[in-house]
Order: structure tokens, then C-alpha cells, then sequence
């Protein structure tokens, strides 16, 4: 597997987001800070990298893997952790932003706004998001009376390519066009850098897969994201 986006979780922690690895991440297996996010991922499918790759879960639990759908990488998991599932996602990936959208205020978020991502995004379940996740931002959102209501923000980046993630909106303001204009944003200002942009949508999720189409994305292959138990 040549394409960077092919193992993004373990190009991005070795690369670009290498200052957010625990201490305790090598050569053989990555795990990102737990108050950052869950992945973990493997060099390859060797004994070395299977027993590192195990050692990171049992010190760090609830970590999350993600391998293209069928790759012998996918079956490489750390022993004595159990498997809590398997979900199916669809990798997209978008090089020009579709014309159209409404504009929309928004603001970028800021440290003072942590309790408020972390409340949104726990309730509406875009992805894993925890207590530090805004770090691998900017984020931006939009707030009424006060309030924040959507967000939208990055994740992993790897070589050419910038993850669009955290997507969400309060379910009493869906409906309103806000998920697709945050992301349309965060698109136009990825793409300003000459990066293409890339994101995981869980497959199965028409209405959210068809949402990214709208906006310029085409799927690019398939993954499975792998929840370790706690």
C-alpha cells in the first residue's frame, strides 16, 4: 500500500501529528494520546510490531484501529484485548469544492470552548472525540445566544492530504444547512494550501455519505475501524 491515505492513522502519527505520541510509541507501533484521541496503529504485520502494538493497548485502553477493509494489516490486533467492534467506514476524498452553499458566521474555537466541543460532540457521536481533540484543529463553529450549536474541524494529516472531521450539529438546529457550510469552510481552507482534503464516514450513512458527495467528495476506499475494549 503506496497511498498515503492507505494507512493514515499510521502516517499521520509518524509524520505530521508525531508530537501528539505517547512517550512510549517506537518504531514498531503508535498510540496517540488518550486525551487526544484513540488511534493506535502498527509499522506491519511482523512479531515486533504485534507485541509493541500490544503493549500500547494494555497501557493505553480504548484505542481505536483503522486499516483498509481486508488488508492483512485489518487482522493485526494486540492480544489479550478484546474486540469490542467492528465497524465499517468508507474513506472520501475531495480535490475541488463543489459551487454553491449560503454563507454563514461563524467563529474559530478556542480553548475557552473545550467544555462546549466535547458536550457537543459527545452527544451528537460524529467520531472519537475527547477532552484534547481540539488540539489537531482549528475548529471552527457557529453559536446562537451563547451557545455552541455545530462545529466542524481537522484531524489526521499525512503527506498532500487533510482530514475533514468532527462534523456535528445540535440536534434541535439540524435541518439548517450549518453541517454543510462549516464543512465547506474547512474544505475551501485546506484546499487553499494546495492539500487535498479526505474524511471517514460510517458506511451505511446515506444521508451523510450523499451530504459529502453534494459538497465534492468521492469514495475512495474502504476501511474498518476496530474499537479495543476499555
Amino acid at each position: 500500500m503506496s497511498h498515503p491515505l492507505d494507512r493514515a492513522v499510521w502516517n499521520a502519527l509518524t509524520t505530521r501529528l508525531s508530537s501528539f505520541v505517547t512517550a512510549d510509541s517506537d518504531v514498531h507501533a503508535v498510540r496517540i494520546d488518550p486525551e487526544v484521541g484513540v488511534f493506535l496503529a502498527a509499522a506491519d504485520t511482523s512479531p515486533a510490531s504485534g507485541a509493541r502494538l500490544s503493549e500500547l493497548a494494555h497501557r493505553h485502553p480504548g484505542a481505536g484501529l483503522v486499516e483498509v477493509e481486508g488488508s492483512p494489516l485489518a487482522a493485526v490486533l494486540p492480544e489479550g484485548v478484546a474486540v469490542a467492534r467492528r465497524i465499517p467506514l468508507v474513506q472520501m476524498t475531495a480535490t475541488t469544492l463543489t459551487p454553491g452553499g449560503r454563507d454563514l458566521p461563524f467563529e474559530t474555537l478556542t480553548e475557552a470552548d473545550a467544555p462546549a466541543m466535547l458536550a457537543l460532540a459527545t452527544l451528537t457521536q460524529p467520531g472519537p472525540f475527547r477532552s484534547a481533540t481540539r488540539n489537531l484543529g482549528p475548529f471552527i463553529g457557529v453559536k446562537r445566544d451563547g451557545e455552541l450549536i455545530a462545529m466542524a474541524g481537522r484531524r489526521l494529516r499525512v503527506d498532500r492530504f487533510t482530514e475533514l472531521s468532527g462534523v456535528c450539529t445540535h440536534p434541535d438546529h439540524r435541518g439548517q444547512g450549518l453541517a454543510a457550510a462549516l464543512s465547506r469552510a474547512v474544505i475551501g481552507e485546506i484546499l487553499s494550501t494546495g492539500e487535498g482534503v479526505f474524511l471517514h464516514a460510517f458506511d451505511g450513512h446515506d444521508a451523510t455519505i450523499a451530504l459529502y458527495r453534494s459538497l465534492g467528495f468521492e469514495i475512495r476506499a474502504r476501511m474498518t475501524y476496530t474499537i479495543l475494549a476499555d
